[in-house]
């Protein structure tokens, strides 16, 4: 039964701190990495597995979690994965050394998925169904506000603190979010009951194809993809996985998770649409500071500062779009204004130039903070509205398990892209740097006289200007690369519209109600 007053919204609170702590972590501890290599010790290659080892661990347990709260009751796994989460956040800043490091963040990630899709469920549960829009707008301000706001509190806690210091927050937090769980949160009455046999070929099959490709995304493109035997290995293991899960989980009676579940449209299609949100949501976020940093000369808090508009736009129009799905408002229709939004985000990004300043984005991302408002509570909703109550726990969990692995793809598709354009770009400008071409002539002479006119000798002011130009090439070939990525997402958002049309337009397709962990 859904809650009221007080206890309905102290159980929300209780699941978005829950959400927050996990989703914040997916991204807080990117900016710190300078920082955790030269006080651990490890190199650029080993440290870069902090952040895998967490996104590995996230995407193997959240298709799982469903089955794991109907087996060991919701309440007892929600409070077990905060425990989880919270112990391991404190030998995380602990760590000794990198391997140590890596290891706990494993074990912080099982935590983290586990909390994800359980809060997820049980905001839905203590919602009721008339209201799941708002329940669904509330759970997503931790969705899109976490990984957006992650690197800028990271930077604030490792320049003002230590690197330890972005785990050790996570302490109290989760103390009192454990508190909180085992006072208010109780077991779904909706949970199917479950076999004493456990379905031990699927986790491992599943753990090696999801942990396998999550791997191959995350460290593909530094590792030059199939150039590296480990990453073409795990990429076969991946696939032959993938297809042996699939086999065995439409074989067993009792399936460690339920794809027979994805016989229904809305979900099968809603998971691919919110592959595509999380495509665009941790593409554009990894994307645009590293653009800003790296070729306008930001420092890393201007770039936090820069995102805060749009982060807050996202948090007002939430509410406001939940309540436009109560009132029985067509999900297909905001999902596609969300759609176009992000588009003009793109569009507008991609007309950026290297003399861009700070007001040149405040427009463009609250643009993305209202479309990305208008994109997961519709979403949501056209996934998950249709299921029956006792299949609401596999489904947020294959649902978020998509949003994750959408986020992976895009990441890894983008730094990819940025990778092949830069060399196409550089090729490119390098036709024109020749003495032939005027108007290299008369940059270089206007470079050279400079350096001349300060006192240089000639070898020397030839040298630097030659230099000079070269540090141009580069800069305007990740100019020009960067701006391809902004307009390959948004191509990608607007050829993606019609798959919302696939599904039924129901007015107001409320999310159903129940289905806890």
């Amino acid at each position: 039964m859904p809650e009221k007053g007080f206890k309905k919204w102290i159980i929300t609170i209780t699941v978005i701190l829950a959400s927050l702590l996990e989703l914040i972590d997916t991204t807080v501890v990117n900016v710190s990495l300078p920082q955790i290599m030269g006080n651990l010790g490890a190199t650029l290659e080993d440290v870069g597995w902090v952040v895998t080892a967490y996104a590995v661990a996230n995407v193997i347990i959240l298709p799982m979690s469903g089955w794991l709260s109907n087996r060991y009751g919701r309440r007892t796994y929600f409070a077990a994965s905060i425990i989880l989460f919270t112990v391991a956040s404190f030998f995380c800043g602990n760590a000794h050394n990198i391997l140590e490091l890596i290891i706990f963040r494993f074990i912080q990630g099982i935590g983290g998925g586990g909390l994800l899709s359980t809060a997820q469920a049980i905001l839905m549960e203590t919602w009721p169904k008339e209201k799941m829009g708002t329940a669904t707008a509330l759970f997503g301000l931790g969705v899109v506000v976490g990984p957006t706001f992650g690197p800028t509190l990271g930077g604030v806690i490792t320049d003002h603190w230590s690197w330890p210091w972005i785990f050790f927050v996570n302490i109290p937090l989760g103390i009192i979010a454990l508190m909180l769980t085992l006072r208010y949160i109780k077991d779904s009455v909706h949970a199917s009951s479950q076999s004493d046999h456990v379905d031990w070929t699927g986790i491992l099959l599943l753990t090696l194809s999801i942990g396998s490709l999550q791997v191959v995304l995350e460290r593909g493109e530094g590792e030059d993809w199939f150039n590296t035997p480990y990453i073409t290995i795990l990429s076969i293991v991946s696939v032959v996985g993938m297809a042996f899960f699939i086999f065995q989980e439409l074989r067993v009676e009792h399936p460690i998770v339920n794809l027979r579940i994805m016989k229904n449209r809305s979900l099968a299609i809603g998971m691919f649409t919110t592959f595509i949100l999380g495509f665009g949501l941790f593409a554009s976020i990894f994307i645009f500071p590293v653009f800003c940093q790296t070729l306008l000369g930001f420092t890393a808090q201007q770039t936090g500062e820069l995102l805060i508009p749009g982060g807050l736009t996202t948090i007002f129009c939430m509410p406001f779009v939940g309540k436009l799905l109560q009132k029985k408002f067509p999900p297909q229709i905001m999902a596609t204004f969300g759609f176009l939004l992000f588009f003009l985000f793109t569009y507008t990004l991609g007309k950026s130039n290297l003399n861009s300043g700070e007001s040149n984005f405040y427009i463009p991302l609250i643009l993305r903070g209202v479309g990305l408002s208008f994109l997961f509570v519709p979403l949501t909703a056209l996934a998950l509205g249709s299921l029956q109550p006792k299949d609401m726990a596999q489904g947020t969990g294959l649902n978020n398990m998509m949003r994750q692995l959408g986020g992976s793809f895009g990441v890894a598709i983008m730094t990819t892209m940025i990778h092949l354009r830069s060399g196409y770009h550089r090729s490119i400008l390098l036709e024109h740097v020749n003495q032939y071409d005027p108007a290299f002539q008369a940059r270089f002479s206007n470079i050279y006289n400079t350096f001349i006119a300060k006192g240089y000798a000639a070898a020397d002011a030839t040298s630097m200007a030659y230099k000079a130009i070269e540090g141009a090439v580069m800069k305007q070939t990740f100019l020009l690369s960067y701006i391809d990525g902004f307009k390959l997402t948004g191509l990608f958002f607007v050829l993606c519209i019609p798959l919302l049309y696939l599904q039924k337009i129901k007015r107001g397709a409320p999310v159903a109600s129940g289905g806890g962990h």
